[in-house]
């Protein structure tokens, strides 16, 4: 392997774990903060990929001399439509099944395959993409680097889960609400006697985890085309990424997201497609026998 492709590979796994990041961070909120075993979070995903989808088409056909910034307007809306539907769900079901993860599982499982099923009747059962805007097309060739070209919708994506990571770093570590979110996950019944409103914390953490998967959604536009099983094919790798990480640490989380998304390019370059993921599978499974809290697993008091 020359130099060239070994940094081509570098560039293409980092990009994945951007996808596999914003869809862990979300997961990481939901699952490792709050308990909740969202099967339903692949969905949206795919949820946000479509807002973006029709963003675009309401752009083409109305706007179309804005069409250039309809992305922008496309990754907010996607944040916003599935932070509301996140909101809306925690309130109408998943509150009455705190501390009941299989009944949790079996509800947000079967949400899922509603979800499709909308998607499969609305948008169709094909797959659909979006245009790519302007600034986003061609590459960067670095003169230091002869042969090689970056794309810039890529390089785009990786910001985009930098800055989504520190957003969510400061909102959780450097204000009041995260520090509220923080103590409820941690001990709820002190977290109430202290006057906090444990119930609006629980809602709105568990509408940012899923706002975080509408921008993954987002993004996975600019990388692939979406159809109504689309979070099916992410929804198994992010629990992954969750696991291996350690499922209370946002760090692990990234760590963890950066490695598989690597291991899974280099695989796919030396393997085929299944037995690449098959070989992460067992690494992973080796790795929790020895670390059966996650490789980056933080230290909490009980």
């Amino acid at each position: 392997m020359t130099f060239d492709i070994f940094l081509m590979q570098a560039f293409n796994g980092l990009s994945l774990s951007t996808i596999l990041v914003l869809m862990a961070l979300g997961l990481a909120i939901v699952f490792g903060l709050m308990g909740v075993i969202n099967m339903a979070h692949g969905e949206l995903m795919a949820m946000g990929a479509y807002t973006t989808y029709a963003t675009a088409l309401l752009f083409e056909k109305f706007m179309p001399g804005l069409k250039d910034i309809y992305f922008l307007i496309g990754i907010v809306a996607a944040f916003a439509v599935t932070f509301v539907f996140g909101f809306a769900l925690e309130r109408g079901v998943i509150r009455f099944l705190y501390k009941r993860p299989l009944d949790t599982m079996l509800a947000t499982w079967g949400l899922s395959l509603i979800l499709q099923q909308v998607f499969r009747h609305v948008f169709g059962p094909k797959e659909v993409g979006v245009p790519t805007v302007s600034w986003l097309q061609g590459g960067w060739a670095p003169a230091a680097i002869p042969g090689a070209s970056f794309p810039l919708s890529r390089i785009f994506i990786i910001a985009l889960a930098l800055l989504v990571s520190f957003g969510v770093y400061l909102l959780l570590f450097r204000t009041r609400w995260g520090l509220r979110i923080r103590a409820v996950t941690q001990n709820r019944a002190m977290a109430g006697a202290a006057g906090i409103n444990t119930e609006r914390v629980d809602a709105l953490t568990f509408a940012l985890g899923c706002g975080l998967a509408g921008i993954a959604g987002s993004s996975f536009t600019m990388l692939a085309s979406t159809g109504p099983v689309t979070g099916q094919q992410y929804v198994v790798d992010t629990f992954i990424v969750v696991v291996f990480g350690g499922v209370e640490s946002l760090l692990g989380t990234l760590l963890s997201a950066t490695i598989i998304g690597e291991l899974q390019s280099t695989f796919e370059f030396l393997m085929t497609g299944s037995m690449a993921k098959a070989s992460i599978l067992l690494l992973v499974i080796v790795a929790l026998y020895f670390r059966p809290n996650g490789l980056f697993a933080s230290k909490v008091r009980r």
